[in-house]
């Protein structure tokens, strides 16, 4: 007497399993990106002793002038003046952990709820399942609610106006006379490499989850 084959049987369990463990590669994949992203613009950085040379500081003559030297020092320290930018920013938000955690909390709702939620898993909430528009629009009305009603918003501004203000001052203020650009190297490298780099790469990471959904 032959014996029936058996059937593969999936327990709720071991479903919602693999749809976690589905998310967990997404996310280890974007923090890998931008992780490398950020080591290879800091390894386009001068070095800070030249940046902070107080010999080579001097009044600008004219605007003209001061606006030639932040053109100058600009392509010469981009990557260290995104250093510091970023330093100012993350110090604005660590000095205010409530507006910090509010701004972590909509990132992550953005990533687990939207870009590495599985395509075909809905969200449900208080018992209502909602669908992948419906789940944008909410969480595209949250990022607007918080940015401009709360003090996220002010304080990622007033971050970077900061950070702006600074990296100005000390290009209007640094006589670029004695920095040697290397004109081989490329343009895109250290500042804009970095934001674009970091933002294509979690884009290429969510990319899959997200077009699956369109």
């Amino acid at each position: 007497m032959s014996s029936t084959p058996m059937l593969p049987v999936s327990t709720p369990e071991s479903y919602a399993e693999s749809k976690s463990s589905t998310a967990t590669p997404n996310l280890r994949s974007i923090l890998t990106c931008i992780s490398g992203s950020a080591r290879h613009a800091l390894s386009h950085c001068r070095p800070w002793t030249e940046l902070i040379d107080r010999t080579a500081f001097a009044k600008p003559a004219s605007l003209s002038d001061a606006t030639l030297r932040v053109r100058k020092n600009f392509s010469y320290f981009r990557a260290n003046y995104l250093t510091i930018l970023t330093g100012v920013l993350a110090f604005s938000l660590i000095s205010h952990p409530f507006s910090l955690i509010i701004l972590l909390s909509l990132i992550s709702a953005w990533l687990f709820l939207y870009a590495l939620r599985p395509s075909d898993q809905r969200l449900v909430m208080w018992g209502r399942t909602y669908s992948d528009r419906e789940t944008l629009a909410i969480l595209v009305a949250l990022t607007v609610l918080v940015i401009f009603l709360t003090s996220v918003g002010s304080l990622l501004i007033s971050g970077v106006m900061m950070g702006l203000g600074i990296v100005s001052a000390h290009g209007a203020f640094r006589m670029p006379e004695d920095l040697f650009l290397d004109e081989q190297e490329p343009l895109s490298s250290g500042l804009f490499s970095f934001v674009s780099g970091a933002a294509s790469s979690a884009a290429a990471a969510a990319a899959p989850t997200i077009v699956s959904r369109v």
